[in-house]
């Protein structure tokens, strides 16, 4: 009898231990590819200033990193490209992974970069998915405030601001442009997850791989009750076919979420590009919806592509070498905008 209770207590406490792991796994954020050790890895570094500075107010403290070109005339207001990186990564590491400050150098863009603080949260993970971020406050109202600071100390063309991002830096890029609409000119978001939904880890990890369903309108809608005025946010949403960590049906629903924004209806053209694969760059699929001749929001769905920046230096996380290049497809469509 006691032989047949330790046996009983045995498998129960193996049971408890089997929840246990898989609790921690689902609590764990997804699994990174593997990269080289970061002492190997040297990118090739643009010609202008890299800055690292802090911005502190009374209640909050965040480092930023600022490119500012070297073909910059002096006094001459330069156009600004937010961007924010994604969890796992460091600013320094999204700026060399992507090569933004090579392509910024090239089209005579300014390039911020906010981090996040491993204070906040280990993995440097943007709350994307707090509610009351969400809604403007948290981690939104800080980056809203240094991109203020730097405009106030920077020669840069308030009329041509831009914030983007990959991951939860694409999710936060998208909060802060919609509680703060007349900062931003136009939006670009790679690998994001969909607006509005998750309040929770758990329920962000359900975000990422299912979307959000009916949340994705409604969340929409609030936004647009919470705006003085009609809303005006030209969209760039690039997705990978193969992404696992984000899947592909939220690039469906944030598109659907900027047609709604922006009251795409009828009167809107629509445009398909489809290009072939070739040496350098994977087969990817291009949407474009016109509001007469402006362009106001381009999908680009990239074949082969898994959770990683397209056209990247892969010898850095969640970097892909292989084509389109994002970064220059930011830009791009950025150079298309500008405020009124």
């Amino acid at each position: 009898m006691v032989k047949r209770r330790a046996s009983l207590l045995g498998a129960m406490l193996r049971v408890g231990r089997q929840q246990q792991r898989m609790l921690g796994a689902l609590m764990a954020p997804p699994a990174a590819p593997k990269a080289r050790k970061k002492a190997a890895v040297k990118a090739t570094p643009a010609a202008g200033a890299w800055l690292s500075l802090s911005f502190v107010n009374l209640t909050a403290r965040m480092r930023y990193w600022l490119y500012l070109p070297a073909s910059a005339a002096p006094g001459v207001p330069l156009p600004l490209a937010v961007m924010l990186h994604g969890c796992e990564q460091s600013a320094a590491d999204f700026a060399d992974g992507t090569r933004m400050n090579l392509a910024a150098e090239k089209a005579g863009y300014a390039v911020l970069y906010p981090q996040q603080s491993a204070v906040n949260h280990p993995q440097r993970c943007w709350k994307w998915y707090d509610r009351a971020t969400q809604q403007g406050g948290g981690d939104a109202a800080l980056i809203a405030a240094v991109v203020r600071a730097v405009l106030a100390a920077y020669p840069i063309d308030r009329r041509r601001v831009y914030i983007g991002g990959i991951s939860a830096g694409a999710a936060m890029a998208n909060i802060v442009a919609l509680n703060f609409p007349g900062l931003f000119a136009a939006l670009g978001m790679h690998s994001g997850p969909v607006f509005g939904a998750g309040h929770s880890r758990i329920g962000a990890l359900g975000v990422m791989q299912h979307g959000a369903a009916a949340r994705a309108e409604e969340a929409i809608a609030e936004v647009l009750l919470r705006q003085s005025g009609p809303a005006h946010l030209p969209t760039l949403v690039i997705h990978g076919e193969d992404d696992a960590v984000v899947r592909p049906v939220n690039q469906m629903q944030l598109a659907g979420q900027a047609l709604h924004l922006n009251a795409l209806g009828g009167e809107s053209v629509e445009k398909l590009t489809e290009k072939a694969a070739t040496r350098r760059t994977r087969a990817h699929l291009m949407r474009d919806v016109y509001r007469g001749r402006k362009l106001m929001l381009r999908m680009v769905r990239i074949a082969g592509l898994k959770h990683a920046w397209s056209g990247g230096d892969e010898r850095f996380k969640f970097n892909a070498a292989a084509g389109p290049d994002a970064s220059k497809l930011f830009l791009d469509f950025f150079s298309r905008h500008a405020l009124i």
